[in-house]
């Protein structure tokens, strides 16, 4: 099995996907004018802007389901992984893919918004539904549809169980069996509750568990605060082959910190676009904005505080490629949730793998709530056409049961199956929002018109150009046909 994944991992993560996200992300980063460092300031406060409705989330709300899915085990267990087969200069282009990135997490957002539709009383939207709307290729929106749900209703959970799991087990001892049966229970509680009741547990969990985390890292990292420097040195050395000893995995250092950095951010990899999508929003690059700034939070806030937690401690190891340690700080541990749990455990003795145990479990269960919503709108998606309500009570079995096979496997099989879910939906996305930029790139325009007049904006689509935007011509329309009732009955009143 394990031969099996690593060999399809060679041909989808080969040297082009890495190059291609670093090139996609610096693309629109110019395309965008740099929006990530230019709109910094308007992305925190759109974050708390905007209510929920009847159909839809607030853009708080829709922030909170597109973080559950970014913070996940990539920023504990994928860090460590990171740093020990790409050496600490992974993190320098975790942090370059997450920079980039967020211009990506805009273009894919925005486009999920402007061709979103509503189906069932919600809102709903992604890859496979702007593909179909707006390059008119429904066999491609399919594909993408089904690689969606193969990698995130069955291959991606495995690798948040297996973390909670192994964490819970350095901590309490407790069999993975059992903590895979009480995960699954718990899971089942709310994925049979619909998309408000994900979207208020991740409103509450999500802050608190990163704010937590946050906190203390920082109390870590100021109890080391004179090796900061140096850490920060031998980051930016190690990832273009400066410092001694790491040279030899210049190239490794490159791959496992885009890889990671896409797993753990996930800007192109298009599970961003479908809780964007359920945003109640005036606009499209209003939420575009927001999921731009939940990359920063993922990666330059929670995977830095890993990654320094673990390197300012010494507890980790890197690997070359024959097998040999060019550093072993942990000797017999294998790369995951215990590089963290040490590095806490060194600072706050009797304190750290309990810590990590917990924050592990929250921060990968809300991943794997926000998985399974992101395999349910491609569900939804297909089930226009095969019209069959029982499709999504076997999603939830088959998600379940991917929890529970995950959570007893070993971590390097579930981190193998994970990595081939992340490419295929990355290079399918990827490919689509090259093909179908446009749109995004006028609604950033309109929209930064629109501020500089000193409105709010409103998004018409028709305007600029955009076509088989349905739901928002359908609005426009509804609210002037309500503008016209209201003035027919004022004028009796006037007269």
């Amino acid at each position: 099995m394990k031969e099996l994944v690593d060999s399809l991992n060679g041909y989808i993560w080969s040297p082009a996907l890495i190059y291609l996200c670093l090139g996609v992300g610096l693309y629109f980063s110019l395309r965008t004018r740099f929006l990530q460092i230019r709109h910094v300031k308007e992305m925190v406060k759109l974050m708390f802007e905007g209510k929920p409705s009847d159909k839809g989330v607030s853009s708080f709300q829709a922030l909170t389901i597109s973080l559950s899915g970014r913070v996940g085990t990539g920023n504990i267990a994928g860090v460590a992984t990171a740093i020990t087969f790409g050496g600490p200069g992974a993190i320098f282009w975790m942090w370059a893919v997450a920079f980039l990135g967020a211009s990506t997490a805009f273009i894919e957002s925005t486009l999920a918004q402007i061709y979103k539709e509503q189906e069932d009383g919600q809102y709903r939207g992604g890859p496979a539904y702007y593909i179909e709307k707006g390059l008119g290729m429904k066999w491609y929106a399919w594909i993408f549809a089904f690689a969606t749900i193969l990698g995130t209703g069955l291959l991606l959970p495995g690798v948040q169980a297996n973390s909670i799991a192994s964490g819970i087990e350095n901590a309490f001892g407790i069999p993975t069996t059992v903590t895979a049966t009480l995960v699954v229970i718990l899971l089942g509680l709310i994925i049979f509750g619909g998309v408000k009741r994900i979207a208020s547990f991740a409103e509450v969990v999500v802050p608190f568990m990163a704010l937590g985390y946050i906190l203390v890292a920082s109390v870590i990292i100021a109890l080391h605060i004179d090796q900061l420097p140096a850490i920060v040195t031998l980051i930016i050395k190690s990832a273009f082959g400066l410092e001694a000893g790491f040279g030899a995995i210049l190239g490794l250092a490159v791959m496992w910190g885009v890889k990671r950095g896409v797993y753990s951010n996930e800007a192109g990899q298009g599970t961003g676009p479908h809780p964007a999508a359920a945003a109640e929003v005036s606009h499209p690059a209003k939420q575009g904005l927001v999921q731009g700034f939940s990359v920063y939070v993922d990666t330059l806030f929670v995977c830095t505080a890993t990654a320094f937690m673990i390197l300012i401690t010494g507890n980790y190891n890197v690997q070359a490629a024959d097998g040999s340690f060019l550093v072993q700080g942990l000797a017999g541990i294998a790369a995951g949730p215990a590089y963290t749990q040490n590095a806490v455990e060194t600072v706050l003795p009797g304190f750290g793998s309990i810590f990590v145990a917990i924050a592990l479990f929250f921060f990968a269960f809300t991943t794997i709530i926000a998985y399974y919503y992101i395999a349910e709108t491609n569900v939804a998606y297909i089930n226009r056409a095969l019209k069959q309500p029982w499709l999504m009570f076997v999603l939830k079995v088959a998600l379940m049961a991917s929890v529970l096979y995950g959570a007893v496997k070993t971590a390097d099989v579930a981190w193998g199956l994970g990595d081939i879910g992340v490419g295929l939906m990355a290079w399918l996305n990827i490919v689509a929002i090259l093909l179908l930029q446009k749109p995004a790139l006028l609604a950033l325009k309109d929209y930064e018109a629109q501020k500089q007049a000193g409105v709010d904006p409103v998004f018409h689509p028709e305007k600029l150009g955009i076509k088989n935007a349905d739901f928002w011509v359908k609005r426009q329309q509804k609210q002037a046909a309500a503008t016209r009732t209201e003035e027919v009955s004022a004028a009796p009143e006037q007269a």
